[in-house]
């Protein structure tokens, strides 16, 4: 199958200066636009540090990718946002707290969105995150820490592989799970006709 909808993609912004994140875009492009130039840029997601809920995360994804589309000339920006869900339950007690990321890529007339998969963190940073609204991250890097010798030396985990590439002992690191939502927010792009036919009509 041609992947002609996106040869014309030269330059993709990602409202982000997070390595992984980039490194996610450049990987989900890669196979539509191989000779697109990939950057970061330093803007906000309009949301808390620790997004709780479908909603919050889809916003913060959708407002880097506006807003990282804003900066400049670009033909397409890309916004992803990573936040807590609480898979909720009966009489009160949750069945679980899952971190999903999601993508939303924009061309500044139309934006679309892709999930990640989800997966469960430990209770030990997933409920102070859900309660007080704490950003993961920094709890998770705390607990890690407590357990593994040696991990006090190592950085922030979202510079490098992410929390999903310790818990997953490398096998999915964050640029890889980040990359399978931006992968799925291309496909309104990929297949105009179907998604965007009045956009298409109006070219």
């Amino acid at each position: 199958m041609s992947s002609a909808p996106l040869t014309h993609v030269r330059h993709v912004r990602v409202g982000s200066m997070n390595a992984p994140k980039i490194e996610a875009a450049r990987g989900a492009l890669r196979a539509y636009a191989p000779d697109a130039v990939v950057e970061g840029s330093d803007v906000g997601s309009g949301v808390a540090d620790q997004p709780i809920g479908f909603d919050e995360i889809a916003r913060g994804a959708r407002q880097r990718a506006e807003r990282a589309f804003g900066i400049g000339r670009c033909d397409l920006a890309v916004g992803y946002e990573d936040g807590l869900v609480d898979l909720g339950g009966e009489d009160g007690e949750s069945l679980g707290v899952l971190n999903v990321g999601c993508a939303a890529v924009t061309t500044g007339e139309a934006t679309s969105f892709g999930l990640s998969s989800a997966f469960a963190y430990p209770p030990g940073c997933a409920d102070p995150a859900l309660r007080a609204g704490e950003p993961i991250g920094d709890l998770f890097d705390a607990l890690w820490r407590r357990h593994h010798r040696g991990a006090a030396k190592e950085g922030p985990s979202a510079e490098r592989d992410g929390n999903i590439g310790k818990l997953s002992l490398g096998v999915l690191p964050r640029s890889e799970y980040a990359r399978h939502a931006i992968v799925c927010a291309l496909f309104k792009l990929l297949h105009p006709d179907l998604y965007e036919p009045a956009l298409v009509e109006k070219r």
